[in-house]
């Protein structure tokens, strides 16, 4: 059973709501009898910081762009070269900057797959700390453990959808309450466009990889290059979007935790939270 107001979390008053959603009378609410825990007992009193992780996070997004872009650049000089050849049946082929191109290509690859190492085991580590703080804030709203923020990125084609289900219940545990204790919608825009996009660029990644993997024509070679490269600027939308969410989120956990771990008007908890050191 609901809040009758926000539908997301339990009730605790005789009319049905929960208590942000029944403000300041929610908080003298009796909790009813139950053999589970009060909803808003996280398991940990203390929360960590994410900014100087955030901080990492952003640059090598950056740098994921910026291969990115040079990746795209490598690939259309690769188009160029081929197109060149096809145009006089390869009478006239230019080896010397086919074998460029083909380096600077390779090169390209090399340095998108070290970036986007490096990238994705940062953001990971970011992503488990926000869902630490979340699971102070509002264990309630957060739809799986803690673990699997970790896990559910290593879980083939569930984690197309597992991680930003996560991720919603972080956004709307992290959202700053208003100030008479009830709660408040924090549009989540930021987060779908870049889930949308990094999902979508993903599966576009693995199909022009293995299309690529089959050319073998000259007209093989351009139409895969050029599958790739869009998979690659689909990267780049998707990473500047990433960039967004981490500085949104990052930012309303650091307001948040200035008005205070647990919903505003919890009894008998502080209504001021700081960055501490568990976790």
């Amino acid at each position: 059973m609901l809040c009758s107001t926000c539908r997301l979390r339990p009730p605790v008053t005789d009319d049905g709501r929960c208590l942000l959603c029944a403000g300041p009378a929610g908080a003298a609410a009796p909790m009813p009898p139950a053999p589970m825990p009060p909803a808003f007992i996280a398991p940990q009193q203390y929360l960590r910081s994410p900014e100087g992780l955030a901080k990492a996070v952003v640059v090598l997004l950056t740098l994921v762009a910026v291969a990115d872009v040079l990746a795209v650049a490598a690939g259309q000089n690769t188009r160029r070269v081929v197109a060149a050849g096809l145009e006089n049946d390869f009478a006239a082929y230019d080896d010397a900057a086919a074998s460029l191109a083909d380096n600077l290509y390779a090169t390209a690859g090399v340095l998108q797959t070290l970036v986007s190492l490096a990238t994705g085991v940062v953001f990971i580590i970011w992503f488990r700390r926000v869902r630490l703080n979340a699971e102070v804030f509002d264990p309630s709203m957060q739809p799986m453990r803690p673990g699997w923020s970790i896990g559910a990125w290593f879980v083939p084609i569930a984690n197309l959808v597992l991680p930003r289900r996560i991720a919603g219940g972080i956004w709307t545990a992290s959202a700053q309450t208003n100030t008479d204790g009830s709660w408040r919608t924090v549009p989540a825009t930021v987060m779908n466009l870049w889930w949308g996009f990094w999902v979508v660029s993903l599966v576009v990644s693995q199909y022009a990889t293995r299309q690529s993997w089959k050319a073998a024509q000259p007209q093989e070679i351009l139409d895969t290059t050029a599958l790739v490269m869009g998979s690659d600027a689909l990267d780049i939308v998707a990473a500047v979007f990433a960039v967004l969410f981490v500085r949104a989120l990052t930012r309303m956990q650091g307001e948040r935790a200035a008005l205070g771990t647990y919903p505003l008007g919890t009894p008998g908890v502080p209504g001021r939270a700081d960055w501490g050191r568990a976790h």
